[in-house]
Formats: C-alpha cells, sequence, structure tokens
C-alpha cells in the first residue's frame, strides 16, 4: 500500500510498506543501528531487521523523489497499543519533514486499527532531542514503562492517547 503526501518543503514523500530486509533498506538501517549503539551500547532497543519482521511488526519505507527518506514501523503489543519503533529519518532527508510524514502515517494507522494508545521508547542522548521535539509536537507525553521495557538513565518513554 503507498500513500503520497506532501511536505511544507513542496517535495512529495511516497509511504510504502516494505521489507525492512531489503537491499535498499540494509544501509540506512545498518547507519541507525551502529549510532544507537555508539550512544547507548547495550541500552539500544531498537530492532534489526530480522526484528522489523516480526508478524507483529509493520514496517514503512519513506520515498522523496525516488530516494529512501527514511522508515518507521508499528508493532502491535495487543488489541488496543500498538509501540511507534525505529523512527528513522535518513540524514539527507532531516528537517525536510519526511520523520513528521512517517510518525503522521503511523498514527494514522494506529487509529485506523483502533489503538486506543501508542507508545514508544527512545534515548536521553543529545542524538535523540530532535526525535523527542518532533514525538510532543505530535502530542505524546511521558509516560512509565510500558511492555517489557526497564527505566534507566539511557531511555525514556512516551504515550498518545488515541482514545479521544
Amino acid at each position: 500500500m503507498r500513500r503520497r503526501r506532501r511536505l511544507d518543503t513542496g517535495h512529495a514523500v511516497d509511504i510504502r510498506q516494505d521489507d525492512p530486509k531489503a537491499p535498499h533498506v540494509a544501509d540506512l538501517l545498518a547507519h541507525h543501528l551502529e549510532e544507537l549503539r555508539s550512544v547507548m551500547g547495550e541500552h539500544a532497543q531498537a530492532l534489526d531487521a530480522s526484528g522489523l519482521s516480526a508478524p507483529t511488526v509493520t514496517f514503512w519505507t519513506a520515498w522523496q523523489d525516488g530516494v529512501l527518506a527514511g522508515f518507521g514501523a508499528l508493532k502491535q503489543l495487543d488489541e488496543t497499543h500498538g509501540e511507534v519503533k525505529s523512527m528513522r529519518a535518513a540524514p539527507s532527508a532531516r528537517r525536510t519533514g519526511a520523520g513528521r510524514t512517517i510518525l503522521n502515517h503511523i498514527i494514522a494507522e494506529g487509529r485506523k486499527r483502533g489503538y486506543a494508545r501508542l507508545s514508544l521508547e527512545t534515548g536521553t542522548a543529545p542524538l535523540h532531542v530532535p526525535a523527542v521535539a518532533l514525538y510532543r509536537s505530535a502530542g505524546f507525553v511521558s509516560c512509565a514503562p510500558f511492555a517489557d521495557y526497564q527505566a534507566s538513565p539511557h531511555n525514556q518513554f512516551m504515550s498518545l492517547d488515541l482514545s479521544g
């Protein structure tokens, strides 16, 4: 399934349900995992291609002018609760609205599925400041750990109420 959205920059973004094991995803996913592990070490909770291929996870890529602009995923935790996973804008697509477009797509999908809540886990390092600002601007608020997560100085938890 594909959706096309126009960004503030005038560039159109195509959102496609995709395969996280596809060759066109490999470099950006490797960059994502390496960057997170370099700042969070063993506390990095990001999923690799196998984890993103689980039956409970839906993975999307975003494309601008035929170039991979980013990806994101939605994991079903239960019938009413989803988790935003592995949000990443490509370095060349930062500050273009690609990340917001992916997040908006994931939120819309959560609503479509009838979830009451979306949650996410992210880091506390300076690297995560732009992502946290994006999540807050979309209405996510701080929350307690959920699912099997444990709190640490390296992570924080956020949720968005979709029931209203």
